[in-house]
């Protein structure tokens, strides 16, 4: 009996690979040209980072971790999510002290949530994501909006709708909180157990709830943005007046909450709008966290970031028809007949990997008809063959597999001849 792949995960091939790492490059290349940098935290933390970070009242917590015991009966949990994980290594470097802020990171890896997979949704998930500590400027808010669109527009991602929304500091968000209390309460019995608990707790994640998303009373709740306090409304003009600055086109929603209780002012999520793409259309989602920081027991410092999962993007660059990297081909494939031939190949080899070229051999004894296939199949630009007359006048036959040419080069010669025509062209020189 085989055994098989636990339930939410995946083998990524060969094949498939090249396409995960055009998205790390380009999103990589482009953060740095926004001036972040890279940082890369543990896969697992103590649960309180999440607990306390992501929030208690929010599905991650309450029903996605994957939470175990270690031998010194400390609580652990596989990462679900990034945010919380860089802004405990924010307070516990103390990357607060430093003269540069502000702080602008990003990560890639892979999180946990124990959710019901579906397409572009596993249980294992590998998120690519940026985080900016230190500045409470909605410039930056629009700085983050710019990079996550420029990211995506590189992959050759089009078709997009930017929803943005406020969810105010926290004296807007206490007036809010009240009138929310008062408006579910009446019927609160109506709506599911989560919501019920949610309701003392952090009513703002009734609006998020995914059972009771039809119920008549989320239409009607009130909005945030009715509750925006004069330092709340200013921040959020201004954010939508650099927007609309750079030409980032964008919509207000104001039911708008993501699904994270650290949020505070800027919350936005990326949808797709290309055909085929599916029911669920959110990319990427963040927003802005003033208080995160604190949590963790470092000085007041706010931030912003978003993140992705790179599963999500294929299926839109998919949706989009975008020509999709191949994996790479070889530059010369080495065809050896006879066994002083079959000896000497690996010094030919490694002296040609040496300058750089991708190159290989056989490795299972092949007669040379099954060889060229073999070279054709890796898609090699030529073959280098050697066999007892190649051995005595120390050359080889390179044959050119577009053109079908063959020269004779000498040992001496073989690599300066195949990298110059690699740089060149087809052509063997």
């Amino acid at each position: 009996m085989s055994i098989q792949l636990p339930r939410g995960t995946q083998d990524i091939l060969p094949e498939d690979v090249v396409i995960w790492q055009l998205i790390e490059r380009i999103a990589k290349e482009t953060c740095e040209t926004y001036h972040f940098e890279e940082i890369r935290t543990p896969i697992f933390e103590h649960t309180e980072v999440f607990t306390r970070g992501v929030g208690d009242t929010t599905d991650i917590v309450q029903k996605e971790m994957y939470t175990f015991k270690d031998r010194g009966d400390r609580s652990l949990t596989l990462r679900p999510e990034g945010t919380a994980s860089v802004a405990r290594s924010y307070v516990n470097n103390k990357l607060f002290g430093s003269a540069n802020q502000p702080t602008k990171l990003y990560y890639t890896g892979p999180m946990f949530r124990y959710e019901r997979p579906q397409a572009g949704r596993m249980r294992q998930f590998v998120q690519f994501g940026v985080e900016a500590l230190g500045s409470a400027s909605p410039q930056l808010d629009a700085e983050v909006l710019a990079l996550l669109i420029d990211i995506c527009k590189k992959l050759g991602i089009v078709n997009l709708k930017l929803v943005i929304n406020s969810l105010g500091d926290s004296e807007s968000r206490t007036s809010h909180r009240e009138a929310l209390i008062n408006h579910f309460k009446p019927a609160i019995s109506e709506f599911c157990s989560d919501c019920q608990i949610r309701l003392e707790k952090n009513p703002l994640r009734i609006l998020d709830c995914k059972k009771d998303r039809d119920h008549p009373l989320l239409q009607s709740a009130p909005s945030i943005l009715e509750f925006l306090n004069e330092e709340s409304d200013s921040y959020f003009q201004q954010l939508k007046k650099t927007l609309d600055l750079l030409g980032i086109r964008y919509e207000v929603d104001p039911t708008l909450v993501r699904g994270l209780d650290y949020y505070n002012h800027t919350a936005f999520e990326l949808m797709s709008t290309a055909p085929g793409f599916g029911a669920i259309t959110t990319l990427c989602g963040g927003g802005r966290y003033n208080g995160l920081v604190q949590d963790f027991g470092g000085p007041e410092t706010p931030g912003i970031g978003f993140a992705f999962s790179i599963e999500r993007f294929i299926l839109a660059m998919k949706a989009e028809q975008v020509s999709l990297p191949e994996r790479a081909k070889l530059d010369a494939y080495i065809v050896a007949l006879g066994d002083e031939a079959a000896a000497y190949a690996p010094k030919l080899l490694h002296e040609l990997r040496k300058a750089g070229i991708r190159a290989d051999k056989d490795y299972l004894d092949k007669k040379m008809k099954a060889q060229l296939k073999a070279a054709d199949r890796y898609g090699a630009a030529c073959t280098v063959i050697i066999g007892d007359e190649e051995m005595e006048k120390r050359e080889a036959v390179v044959k050119n597999m577009v053109t079908g040419e063959q020269k004779h080069v000498s040992f001496s010669q073989l690599t300066a001849s195949i990298k110059e025509s690699i740089q060149g062209g087809n052509e063997i020189v």
